[in-house]
């Protein structure tokens, strides 16, 4: 699983639950961040006198390597700038070559619209692009390619303002305790805890009402990008 975020915390919020099932039954996961958000996502670090670009984003290093440890992945960052994200194709073939060289059977990331954060959507397109550049549309091709993956975004802040439907909802339950650990470590917006906790809550209640097993409690919404493909219905 690769999992792709703006921001360096934006993984916990969105996917720390399904990162931790998917690492708990055995498989490999790895959080690649775009940026730190060192600008316009590190609130509580703004508030230190003296505070610089480069402290913050040691803080911010360290905190999401903590939160990934605590799902069983790996973290690390292209370090690209925050607000605004700025990526160019060198950045792009950046994010390819490590497509190519981990060859992930699902890739997340964010959704493609989003009016209140300037950078998510331009995670969306860069991840998009290097995706499509690495499957080699699939064909016999002049450069090193990969198999193509599953493709599903993770749900954003504002899901009814960004035309997130879900698809797909992850249950998280037996794992929820590993999810808020990693939300503890993101310090530099704490305030963002119980928001997603509180989230988890809801779409735990609407994975119920689908499957009827009311031993779900907690879950973690997604929306495919591309289809799955499956022997028989």
């Amino acid at each position: 699983m690769l999992v792709v975020g703006a921001h360096s915390a934006d993984f916990v919020w969105r996917a720390a639950g399904a990162i931790a099932k998917h690492t708990e039954s055995g498989g490999e996961a790895r959080v690649i961040s775009l940026s730190y958000g060192e600008r316009g996502e590190s609130g509580e670090l703004w508030k230190i006198p003296g505070q610089t670009e480069e402290n913050v984003k040691k803080h911010r290093h360290a905190e999401a390597t903590e939160a990934a440890a605590a799902v069983g992945a790996t973290f690390e960052s292209l370090d690209l700038g925050d607000y605004p994200l700025n990526v160019d194709q060198t950045g792009v073939d950046r994010l390819a070559d490590l497509m190519r060289d981990y060859a992930p059977h699902i890739v997340l990331t964010h959704v493609d619209k989003d009016p209140f954060n300037p950078d998510h959507p331009v995670a969306f397109t860069v991840v998009a692009k290097a995706r499509l550049l690495t499957a080699g549309a699939v064909v016999e091709a002049g450069f090193r390619t990969a198999p193509p993956s599953e493709f599903l975004v993770f749900e954003p802040h504002q899901p009814d303002l960004c035309g997130f439907v879900p698809s797909v909802f992850v249950d998280i339950t037996s794992v929820f305790d590993k999810k808020k650990q990693a939300m503890s470590a993101m310090k530099a917006q704490s305030y963002l805890q119980q928001y997603y906790a509180e989230r988890a809550e809801h779409r735990g209640n609407h994975a119920r009402k689908v499957t009827g097993n009311k031993e779900i409690r907690q879950a973690e919404a997604f929306q495919r990008i591309v289809p799955n493909v499956v022997e028989s219905l």
